[in-house]
Parts: C-alpha cells; sequence; structure tokens
C-alpha cells in the first residue's frame, strides 16, 4: 500500500537496479510546496526499517519539500526474482544500488539533500568514498563504523540456519535488542520493523556485513555532513559515530535528545539549522 499524507502526494516506483532486481522508491510532493522544496530530499533509512517508524517525521516532513525515500534490497519491499546469497546485501551492492536509482530518476546530484539512518548512513558514506554519488548537504543518523554483533549471534551468522527455526530467531534477536534499548518508541520500531522483514534476506544480509569495517579515508569527500548520535542510543556506538565525524572533512557532530526524536517531527529544527548553516 502506498502511505498517503495529508498535505502531500505520493506515489509508487520500482527502479531495475540489476537483472531481476528492483526496488521500493517512494516519492512525497507537496500540494502546497514551499521554497525550500526546490532541492530533493533523498531518504535512506536503516536495516530493515519500515515506513511506520518515519510516519511522525514525514507526515510533518512532506508538507514541505519533494522527498523520496528509498527501501534497500534486504527489505521485504525489494522484488528479487533469482536465487540470492550473501554477496547480493555487500555495502558495495547497495552503494551501486542507489547511484543506479539517482541515474534512471535523472536527479542533479547537486540538487540532493541526503537523509540517511544506521545502515542506510554507512551506505551513503561508502558511496562518498567512491565517488560515485554528491549531494549538496547530508544528514546522517547513527551511522555505523562496524556491525560486530554479540558473541551467541555468531552461531546463526556462521552456520547454517533450518528455515524452521527462523520465528525462534528473530524471537532472540528481538530480545537481545530490547535488552539493550532504553527507549520505549525505539523498541517499538525494531518490534514492527522485525515482524514485517523477510527473514531469510535479513540473515544474509547480517552475515554479508558481519567483517565489515569503515575505511576512515575520506579525503576526497566534500559534501558537507551533519551526524546525528544520541548519547542514549546503545545501538549504534558513541564511539565509532565520533571517529566517523572526525574523519570527514566538513562534518558537524549535532547531539540530539534520542534516537526515537530523530524519527518526529521536532528534529526539523536541527535539520533546518544545518541546511541553513551551509546555503
Amino acid at each position: 500500500m502506498v502511505p498517503q499524507l495529508q498535505g502531500s502526494e505520493c506515489s509508487e516506483t520500482y527502479v531495475n537496479v540489476e537483472d531481476n532486481v528492483s526496488l521500493r522508491v517512494l516519492k512525497w510532493t507537496p500540494i502546497n510546496p514551499s521554497a525550500e522544496s526546490e532541492n530533493t530530499l533523498i531518504m535512506i533509512p536503516g536495516w530493515g526499517s519500515v515506513f511506520e517508524g518515519w510516519r511522525p517525521l514525514l507526515t510533518e516532513w512532506t508538507t514541505k519539500r519533494v522527498i523520496l525515500y528509498i527501501e534497500t534490497r534486504e527489505k521485504k519491499s525489494a522484488i528479487i526474482n533469482r536465487k540470492i546469497t550473501k554477496k547480493d546485501f555487500k555495502m558495495d551492492v547497495h552503494s551501486n544500488d542507489i547511484a543506479t536509482i539517482i541515474d534512471f530518476l535523472k536527479i542533479k546530484h547537486e540538487k540532493i539533500d541526503w537523509f540517511s539512518s544506521s545502515l542506510g548512513a554507512t551506505i551513503l558514506l561508502n558511496s562518498y568514498q567512491k565517488q560515485i554519488i554528491g549531494g549538496r548537504s547530508s544528514i546522517l543518523i547513527g551511522p555505523n563504523i562496524n556491525f560486530i554483533p554479540p558473541i551467541w549471534a555468531n552461531v546463526f551468522l556462521k552456520f547454517p540456519v533450518p528455515k524452521f527455526t527462523y520465528p525462534i530467531l528473530l524471537k532472540i534477536v528481538l530480545f537481545a535488542i530490547e535488552k539493550r534499548v532504553k527507549e520505549e518508541g525505539q523498541k517499538i520500531r525494531y518490534r514492527r520493523m522485525l515482524k514485517a522483514q523477510d527473514p531469510w534476506r535479513m540473515l544474509l544480509s547480517a552475515r554479508a556485513n558481519v567483517k565489515y569495517n569503515m575505511n576512515l579515508d575520506f579525503i576526497k569527500t566534500t559534501i558537507p555532513c551533519a551526524i546525528f548520535s544520541a548519547e542514549s542510543d546503545k545501538l549504534h556506538a558513541l564511539e565509532g559515530v565520533m571517529k566517523i565525524s572526525e574523519s570527514i572533512p566538513n562534518c558537524v557532530l549535532i547531539e540530539v535528545l534520542s534516537n526515537q526524536y530523530t524519527h518526529e517531527p521536532g528534529v526539523l529544527k536541527e535539520i533546518e539549522n544545518f541546511h541553513n548553516s551551509i546555503t
């Protein structure tokens, strides 16, 4: 179902990023656009993230400017008509997907304001390093310097897992997340996210990036960046976030109230302040 939000019109497109693989792109256009809508806001949500988690923010934001919402290939919405392996979910593959979509939609890079979270933020940083996408600005929420799993999870990531165990596995993952997360809103989002996903894709995605370590050489990254981080966010290590922010030229680290706050309309104040600072 295409999520219609008051004050804007939404359309849905599937973009073929390679043979037998198409990704879902949602586009909201404000009914009464403001001057701010001159540039396109492109949003790359996090690992397995679902629209409902972003509804509070997008309900307000889509009345002000054009927003594209790209769902990456580990999500259930992706159409993949062939056998998949963990190689399908490597960071470089995700980056190429985003670049392909931008080319297909014929969007000028200098007219893009990026907004991304978690895996989405890591994908963009990887893309900036490879210089396959650009932009006017980039806001990154909790980018991952690596994806080190808890010790118990290595059993599922290293060895074959029978499909009948997937429901049990999801319950274990959810239990582990809820033990670490303190914000009730963040817990609700992850419950909703895990129930809405394709377990096999999520497992392969986790296996694909379990050994990922971000290259911190961003000397050629010129796009103005802001990293939003909350001290209370235990799923996106603050130490790693700080290392990333210190490695990117023209980057600011902005402390926000919580991870849940970045999904709510109140964060538009920080977003608009950052965008105004680079104009």
